[in-house]
């Protein structure tokens, strides 16, 4: 992906924001108990920033396990959901690559989704930079798990129509050879599922980048495709949409 495709993408998210809230994964309980595991320090009283917040999926899971949680977000149109679903939640406009805080102001820093819009060399530094000694950098991904047929045929789908932007996140687990270099790395991997309908996983997909951007010429007969292929799978209507949940932890000394 060229460096303007990926700008394309990354601003692509707040024409989508009320797709992106309704249809995305949340995370399971384990992922917050590994999280707290690897950082060695509980939720509950921590100053957490998460960053590329989106529409404030993971923001409002850490706020419930009684994180003092500040959400921040560069797109106007995320930002503005997050606002309307979650009006109680602090909120500040930036970017991971600049982060708009004090040095040694927060215990922990989370990416849900996010990190890969970022620029690490800029990223990974900024986060140190704002973390107090002892503080942690996590970031983690929701990755379907192509194990599973009716996933990698999906996949397969979707690569095929979309040759020049689509993406799987296949990945995400290499970031830990880019946090290497800066202090201790811990890694958990996590396996989880969700029950969904189909036009559910449809509103999923719009969501994603690589559809978002597409012109509707383009975007709605691929997404009545795969309305179609999905139906014939799953004739019922009904999914289990399975999921590998990928978690990675730096700690500052």
């Amino acid at each position: 992906m060229t460096t303007y495709q990926r700008q394309d993408h990354a601003n692509s998210f707040g024409a989508v924001a009320a797709e992106y809230d309704a249809g995305r994964p949340s995370y399971p309980a384990e992922l917050f108990e590994e999280l707290a595991r690897l950082t060695g320090r509980p939720l509950r009283g921590s100053e957490v920033l998460d960053v590329g917040a989106g529409t404030g999926i993971a923001t409002r899971l850490l706020a419930a396990r009684g994180a003092r949680v500040t959400a921040v977000e560069p797109s106007p149109g995320m930002a503005a959901m997050l606002r309307r679903v979650s009006p109680e939640l602090p909120l500040v406009k930036g970017t991971g690559d600049e982060l708009p805080f004090h040095d040694g102001t927060a215990d922990l820093i989370t990416y849900a989704q996010a990190f890969h819009w970022t620029d690490p060399a800029r990223s990974i530094p900024e986060a140190l930079r704002v973390l107090r000694p002892g503080g942690s950098l996590a970031t983690w991904w929701n990755v379907k798990d192509r194990h599973v047929p009716w996933v990698r045929a999906m996949g397969e789908r979707l690569a095929a129509g979309i040759p020049e932007g689509y993406h799987g996140y296949g990945a995400v687990n290499e970031i830990a050879e880019v946090f290497a270099p800066y202090g201790p790395v811990g890694r958990a991997v996590l396996r989880w599922e969700r029950v969904i309908r189909v036009d559910a996983l449809i509103t999923d997909l719009r969501s994603r980048s690589y559809v978002a951007v597409l012109p509707p010429e383009r975007r709605d007969p691929l997404l009545e495709a795969e309305r179609d292929a999905l139906l014939a799978e799953f004739p019922g209507g009904e999914v289990t949409e399975p999921y590998v949940l990928d978690l990675t932890v730096l700690t500052k000394g």
